[in-house]
């Protein structure tokens, strides 16, 4: 598998085992002074097992986020257009040897209608997520569907920020994307280990696995400034995943001068048809999972780490606290899922949801917890994208913009969608919040407000 040195990552990993508290120690302060770790210092912190030394790590992991994006959580909602797919993967229910699996692949208007929906619980930011189909011109279709988003209304509100996952595309394929108006193009390598790769990917496209490692090299070739990565933790030893996928993090440093916008950590879970998914060969612990967590905080700092409704409330609420940066919330897996308000236990999407909370629920806990949810897509429409973004977030400048943005979109929210409780707890954390603002800061977060409670909406710094 092209960039991936199977033998280097074997081998630091060995190296690591015999790691002190010392070593761990000189990595964390490293990490607080906001540097890259290299692979052999994410190595470290990996094999660390003394519950004093895994508190250290999640202590500063913490203090990393923190001082980086401040209490922010972005939240957002996955948009399935299609399950319509050509691959034959071990782990998913939309696998196409999956007989049992209802096939759907939603019309335009039925994507606005979709978003529509989402719309009316608060959402802002949507990510489309396709099934890689081997229908003609494909790539106009995913173009169709984002402009769909942009089109769809629910009232005065719409859709601000569109990020798509869909199969990897050639470099023209990728300017039409782009001119679509897309944030990140998101791309999942799903494993990182050869062998394990093509064990589980048995047929179709995604069986290549060069073609799908090397999809953000031609993304940033065709000037998408921001791309998403993740693996999918549970097809091989997790040590070895998170090495990995931290190479590819250096490969497209090295070459494009910025490395990926996200970062993904699913775990595979339950899925419809599919025995593999229930008893995966490399199952990961809640324990090794919150590492996982934390030690990505501080190996790619300026990362957005992102989480979804794979993981059960209790567990994400402590996740939170270790380095995740970005949600979904109040999430459908199956094509056409929001509008027909199906049961999620009931209706097969392509992986068990765990949260099943409504958005309003996941709002008010964040808040209760002294989190604030943020709506924000400032940084897109202020084209502050890729390099530039990157040159804000490692020093962490960029943290000063997600805290009026923040408060800014969390005060909309409460004005248009919250429930009492949720909307009296929020006003409590937006003057907690302001208060530790500087005058001058607070002046103009004052002038928003008044511009939010006249009516007006969309404004950010």
């Amino acid at each position: 598998m092209k960039y991936i040195d199977e033998p280097k990552i074997n081998a630091i990993l060995a190296q690591a085992k015999t790691a002190s508290t010392g070593d761990i120690n000189a990595v964390l302060d490293k990490s607080r002074a906001l540097k890259r770790l290299s692979l052999q210092e994410t190595a470290v912190l990996l094999a660390a097992r003394k519950p004093a030394d895994i508190k250290k790590i999640f202590a500063t992991a913490l203090s990393v986020k923190n001082t980086i994006y401040g209490q922010r959580v972005v939240m957002f909602a996955p948009l399935y257009i299609s399950n319509v797919c050509s691959n034959r993967c071990l782990y998913c229910a939309f696998n196409a040897g999956n007989h049992d699996m209802p096939r759907r692949r939603l019309t335009i208007e039925e994507i606005k209608k979709e978003t529509a929906h989402l719309l009316a619980r608060g959402h802002k930011r949507v990510l489309v997520v396709a099934a890689e189909s081997a229908a003609s011109d494909e790539v106009g279709y995913y173009v169709d569907a984002v402009k769909a988003v942009y089109a769809a209304r629910s009232g005065r509100h719409y859709i601000r920020r569109v990020n798509i996952n869909c199969a990897p595309l050639s470099v023209p394929e990728f300017r039409r994307l782009k001119a679509s108006g897309i944030g990140t193009y998101q791309i999942f390598q799903e494993t990182y280990h050869s062998a394990t790769y093509r064990k589980v990917h048995l047929s179709g496209p995604k069986s290549d696995p060069d073609n799908r490692i090397t999809a953000p090299d031609r993304a940033f070739r065709a000037r998408l400034d921001d791309v998403g990565i993740g693996v999918l933790y549970g097809l091989y030893d997790w040590r070895f995943e998170t090495l990995a996928m931290l190479s590819h993090v250096e490969h497209l440093e090295r070459v494009f001068g910025v490395g990926p916008h996200t970062i993904s950590v699913p775990r595979v879970e339950p899925a419809q048809g599919s025995a593999f998914s229930r008893t995966p060969p490399y199952p990961v612990s809640d324990a090794d999972f919150k590492k996982i967590v934390a030690v990505l905080r501080l190996s790619v700092p300026y990362t957005g780490l992102i989480l979804s409704t794979r993981e059960r409330p209790s567990l994400r609420d402590q996740l939170f606290r270790l380095g995740i940066s970005q949600i979904s919330a109040a999430s459908s897996t199956v094509p056409g899922g929001y509008a027909a308000a199906s049961d999620p236990d009931t209706v097969a999407g392509q992986f068990a949801v765990c949260d099943h909370r409504s958005l309003d629920q996941v709002m008010y806990s964040l808040i209760k917890k002294g989190m604030v949810p943020s709506f924000c897509t400032a940084c897109y429409r202020s084209k502050r994208t890729g390099e530039r973004f990157m040159r804000l977030a490692k020093p962490g400048a960029i943290k000063g913009m997600c805290d009026m943005n923040s408060l800014i979109t969390l005060r909309e929210y409460l004005d248009d969608f919250a429930t009492s409780r949720t909307r009296k707890a929020g006003f409590a954390l937006i003057a907690q919040a302001k208060g530790k603002l500087g005058g001058a800061r607070q002046k103009k977060l004052e002038a928003f407000f008044s511009h939010i409670a006249a009516g007006r909406r969309d404004e950010y710094v």
